[in-house]
């Protein structure tokens, strides 16, 4: 079992839904609960035993820097890398390759607020399992991927926004995985998709066709993608 010492977490997007909230901040330094959803993701994985993490920025960069600085506030280093092209989740990965060297990694989007309890899970990574992709049940799973597994949780299949009509699973992409350095094999033969970008869950598709074990974790509690104004409200008002 390996437990993972560091993390990468995407906060380079403005989040257009989120209107004149995300004017002069980033979707994940919207406040939630008092402090920015950055801030709740990096402290439950701090206190899972992750120490060293990548942020990547780029929209409002210095709204991020500024806040987190080196991190010795919150006893982790941080690292910064800057997504100068936003062309999608799969390209953004390859931002990580240095940092990450030949270290498993968890890599979470910046706008995803989970139970806290769920990162001890995600840290530790068996041994014969190359990848982990955390799902979460009653989302409309033409919004985001929807996760095909066997009875074992193993991933078979991941569809980025798939439509409604073709699907036979209640799993959606939770945002959270846990990643080896093999990922960037398939992150740099990504091709564009449809929806023109270069897609995280392509390589993670591909990984696993290729023959290596990818596991299916369902995270418990409460789980929230911070993507709009009412989902923000709710998640405030539920103080």
């Amino acid at each position: 079992m390996a437990k993972i010492g560091k993390a990468v977490v995407l906060a380079a997007g403005r989040g257009t839904r989120m209107r004149e909230l995300t004017a002069d901040l980033p979707k994940p330094m919207i406040e939630v609960r008092g402090k920015p959803v950055l801030q709740h993701i990096l402290e439950g994985l701090r206190d899972a035993g992750v120490r060293d993490f990548l942020i990547v920025v780029g929209y409002h960069a210095d709204a991020v820097q500024n806040f987190f600085d080196d991190g010795s506030r919150y006893n982790v280093t941080i690292h910064y890398v800057t997504q100068a092209v936003q062309d999608g989740t799969g390209r953004v990965v390859d931002l990580a390759r240095d940092f990450v060297g030949d270290s498993p990694f968890v890599l979470s989007y910046g706008d995803i607020l989970v139970d806290l309890t769920n990162y001890k899970h995600v840290v530790d990574l068996p041994d014969n399992v190359e990848a982990i992709v955390t799902v979460t049940r009653g989302e409309d799973v033409s919004k985001g991927g929807a996760v095909f597994v066997d009875e074992k949780m193993e991933l078979v299949d991941i569809r980025e926004k798939a439509k409604t009509g073709k699907l036979t699973t209640r799993w959606y992409n939770a945002g959270i995985y846990v990643f080896r350095p093999t990922i960037f094999e398939f992150t740099a033969n990504l091709q564009l998709s449809p929806r023109g970008e270069y897609e995280l869950t392509d390589a993670i598709r591909a990984l696993a066709q290729s023959g290596k074990k990818v596991r299916a974790l369902e995270l418990t509690g409460n789980w929230a993608d911070v993507r709009d104004p009412e989902i923000l409200a709710r998640l405030n008002q539920a103080l």
